[in-house]
């Protein structure tokens, strides 16, 4: 019964059953990729990692790409989430660059295998989503650039040389972060709050010297 006092519906279990099913598979792959790699991991070494059946697996993934592509998929939903919930929020140029990195940087060293995934395997992810899989996210980038500086919290600078900037060192300071978290997991959160601190010292540095070209 839940809280309300209702027996649980026959859907609303198969549903809970879904989800925790989904999790399983997810996570034992995730621990396959970090342990074996991803290109030595087999279904049948994510399947002996849960207590799943093999008939079952394959209910909600056909293959191993499939959960390469779910992985992927919900670690950048949720990071596009977060960047843009954290740059809208920004009360100064501050805050969009040092929330915007942290939101990353964090997620990053939490799950670094996806991330190093990502980057080693760009033949794969143009195959299941397109030559443009990072498009969705430049553009987030440079719609929330052009409102931070129309509210007068950046400079009014080169656009397209400012999220390239934002963009570069994001992306391979997010690998160095990845890396890191990766061989010493204890010390994943002090990497990103270390790797935010950089970029954004970086950053607020070089902007006024930008703004002073002619």
């Amino acid at each position: 019964m839940d809280s309300s006092g209702t027996p649980p519906t026959g859907s609303g279990k198969r549903e809970r059953n879904r989800i925790r099913n989904r999790t399983a598979i997810l996570d034992a792959a995730r621990a396959c990729f970090r342990d074996q790699g991803y290109d030595n991991t087999t279904i049948r070494d994510i399947v002996r990692r849960t207590d799943l059946a093999a008939g079952t697996f394959y209910n909600y993934f056909p293959s191993k790409q499939d959960i390469f592509t779910a992985l992927l998929s919900d670690f950048l939903t949720q990071l596009n989430r977060s960047l843009t919930q954290n740059r809208r929020a920004a009360g100064s140029s501050e805050d969009f660059i040092h929330s915007a990195y942290l939101a990353l940087f964090t997620a990053t060293a939490r799950d670094p295998m996806v991330y190093e995934l990502a980057h080693h395997n760009d033949r794969a992810l143009r195959e299941q989503f397109g030559a443009d899989l990072l498009g969705l996210t430049m553009r987030s980038l440079e719609e929330d650039v052009r409102e931070a500086m129309r509210r007068g919290l950046l400079p009014e600078l080169d656009h397209g040389f400012l999220c390239s900037a934002f963009f570069g060192v994001a992306y391979e300071m997010s690998l160095v972060v990845a890396r890191r978290a990766h061989e010493n997991p204890g010390q994943a959160a002090q990497e990103a709050l270390q790797a935010t601190r950089f970029s954004t010292a970086l950053f607020l540095g070089g902007i006024p010297q930008v703004s002073a070209l002619p």
